[in-house]
């Protein structure tokens, strides 16, 4: 049983909004320990919030809510029937990361990124990898997001990867370990940007009793490393979205505003002389690196999807020729495909010689007999995940589903192994979540992002993601979660 927080009385009697916490049983709590003490990083915060009181957090809370709706700062669910915009769920308790801790983190995802980029360069043209046998061919080359219309493509100074989100999750000891990767298009970042504007508009005096590792700098880090591979000074950059429509719209126009280009839709963009033009009331302007948000299947009409609206077509003749960046490169899936993840720590040691520095959650591949067989007997005890989904779908929490959802799952599994994959359930980390009734324990996870230029440079803590509905494992924002200012303290000068 979870003993309750110790966090004495006020000095006028009235209860503590603490007082009544109790961390989730077999599970790593952010701010209490299993004795219910308060961890040292998180007890400034703690002792903050009790004498603020609940009536001052939920006025606290009104303003960082309208504050949201009046910037704007909003994402889409394409799957509720409801439509429009929605205000981004925000939580006013801050997750806190210990600057050691965060130190070998932030190691283990530079090591990560790196091996993945490795990883990229091979697939796409000599392919050792696979001939010496580190990996299976199939799972590779029969990946749906292996894009060999690339292969022999080289991108500029050999970066497929400028920006990475990777998805980290604690376990019951508190260790870090790497649940998903994300090479692709990555999203969130906005929102952690977002999220320390508006604390410390609401929390202000929070700010002066901590040092809080700054955020800030994320836009000009991301300029920087886009544009890193385009000689000289002056690169013409954009910011290509998909449009007004996608639900990551509010992010792609924060990011244009915040790195001083402008925001562009493809028919905004022309491939002359297999060269990328801005179209503008002073004529073609010339492109020289594309931050891109939109997914390889749509970008070129010429080169993938010849239904595409959204994308310009001759860019990848463009791309290939040398004439423009694009950061995240084509053909990146497959370094993120979900049936790849569990030979990460292989790719590591193969290229880098180097033991991983991150943990992994062990993996059940469908593709292979024996661990669909192991599957489909234990589902009512896995996690199992279509390969190529995001956002929570395509997913099966065995232990949480009923034997209709289980039964229809061992269906598809058997139906399309190499579409799946399984893990154990692993008990998030969960961490104080304001509620109606006080502060509540939440699970989470952490995206932090990985910046490649010249050099490699981690946002300092991340967007944390919140299940904000009591018991719930899932923290996407597109099935009821929400988000929390990430904290990481400045180290102590000895």
């Amino acid at each position: 049983m979870a003993k309750k927080a110790r966090v004495k009385a006020t000095s006028d009697g009235s209860e503590r909004i603490f007082s009544g916490y109790k961390p989730l049983a077999s599970t790593y709590d952010e701010y209490f320990s299993e004795a219910g003490k308060v961890r040292p990083q998180a007890s400034t915060i703690v002792q903050h919030l009790e004498n603020l009181g609940r009536d001052e957090i939920r006025e606290r809370m009104r303003l960082a809510h309208a504050s949201f709706l009046e910037g704007g700062i909003t994402f889409s669910v394409y799957s509720d029937a409801r439509g429009g915009e929605r205000v981004f769920p925000f939580d006013p308790l801050p997750r806190v990361i210990d600057p050691a801790e965060w130190k070998s983190v932030e190691q283990g995802l530079k090591q990560r990124v790196e091996a993945l980029n490795i990883f990229l360069n091979d697939i796409y043209s000599k392919q050792k990898i696979l001939k010496d046998k580190k990996i299976p061919s199939a799972i590779v080359l029969g990946s749906p997001v292996y894009r060999p219309e690339v292969k022999g493509i080289r991108p500029r100074n050999g970066n497929y990867i400028y920006v990475a989100g990777i998805d980290l999750i604690r376990d019951q000891q508190g260790t870090y370990r790497v649940l998903e990767d994300n090479v692709r298009v990555p999203s969130g970042v906005s929102y952690v940007l977002e999220n320390r504007i508006v604390m410390k508009k609401t929390f202000p005096r929070l700010f002066d009793r901590h040092s809080v590792v700054p955020v800030e700098e994320y836009p000009n880090r991301l300029r920087r490393a886009v544009t890193s591979a385009v000689p000289g000074r002056g690169a013409n950059l954009v910011v290509l979205t998909p449009g007004v429509f996608n639900s990551a719209y509010f992010e792609h126009s924060f990011l244009a505003r915040r790195m001083g280009c402008d925001l562009v839709e493809g028919r905004d963009l022309a491939v002359v002389k297999k060269r990328v033009y801005a179209k503008t009331t002073r004529g073609l302007q010339p492109v020289d690196s594309i931050y891109r948000r939109i997914d390889d299947d749509f970008i070129d009409p010429l080169a993938f999807r010849k239904d595409s609206m959204l994308g310009v077509p001759g860019l990848v003749e463009a791309y290939a020729r040398g004439n423009v960046v694009l950061a995240n490169g084509i053909g990146n899936g497959v370094a993120d495909d979900k049936a790849i993840y569990p030979f990460v720590p292989d790719i590591i040691r193969y290229y880098l010689g180097e033991e991983p520095l991150l943990e992994q959650v062990p993996t059940y591949i469908c593709e292979r007999k024996s661990d669909r067989q192991y599957t489909t007997e234990n589902i009512d005890k896995l996690v199992v995940k279509a390969v190529n989904e995001a956002g929570g779908y395509g997913m099966l929490v065995g232990p949480k589903a009923s034997k209709k959802e289980r039964a229809e799952f061992v269906r598809k599994v058997n139906a399309n192994p190499r579409n799946y994959i399984a893990q154990p359930l692993v008990e998030l980390s969960a961490s104080p979540t304001w509620t109606p009734r006080g502060p509540a324990p939440r699970r989470l996870d952490l995206r932090p992002f990985v910046l490649r230029g010249n050099d490699t440079w981690v946002l300092p803590g991340g967007l944390t993601r919140v299940a904000l509905v009591r018991g719930s494992y899932v923290v996407n924002s597109s099935q009821g979660g929400g988000s929390k200012d990430t904290w990481v303290l400045e180290a102590r000068k000895s």
